[in-house]
């Protein structure tokens, strides 16, 4: 069994984050990430995602804003691949793995993850799975585990890093769908 800490552990503030514990890319993300503390974070994103997700209709599911383009259901499975990854990246590094990990091509992923075909219920099925087991594994990490750094698409990344990387992303693509779908 699992053995989780004090939830006062996991009060990291953003600006704690230094440099070297990402790609700058991902800046963008952090500045988003509403909540310094990581699980907290995590949990009331959960919520969003299905408040957010319960709002659309079904049969905009589908609708990609321009060709080329992904449909709401890719970006949302978009979402929930992408943190698949990190959190094993998240992982990884936590346990000092020192294993290069390569990236992902995300226009690969998203026309050949079947989205298209899922429900709305379906969708947050999937989510709820992800970052619940997403919210265990950071709750599980110490100090010392969030700050250790890895290599990912060769790039420095901490895992601290990672746990805001995921609600940001997340705040992201609800925006553009906002802006440019519905």
């Amino acid at each position: 069994m699992i053995k989780f800490l004090p939830h006062y552990y996991y009060t990291h503030m953003l600006t704690q984050l230094k440099e070297g514990e990402f790609n700058p890319y991902y800046g963008i993300y952090i500045a988003k990430a509403e909540y310094p503390d990581i699980v907290e974070g995590l949990r009331k994103g959960k919520q969003e995602f299905i408040d957010f997700v319960k709002s659309i209709p079904q049969e905009k599911l589908t609708y990609a804003y321009a060709d080329g383009k992904w449909t709401i259901a890719e970006v949302l499975q978009h979402l929930i691949d992408t943190e698949r990854i990190f959190t094993y990246r998240a992982l990884c590094f936590s346990r000092k793995d020192t294993t290069p990990l390569a990236g992902f091509d995300q226009d690969s992923y998203a026309p050949n993850s079947n989205a298209n075909h899922y429900s709305l219920t379906e969708i947050i099925e999937d989510f709820e799975a992800v970052r619940n087991s997403s919210v265990t594994l950071f709750r599980s990490f110490t100090d010392e585990m969030l700050l250790n750094i890895g290599e990912a698409s060769s790039s420095p990344m901490s895992a601290r890093a990672v746990g805001y990387i995921l609600p940001g992303h997340q705040k992201h693509h609800f925006e553009v769908i906002n802006k440019k779908y519905l």
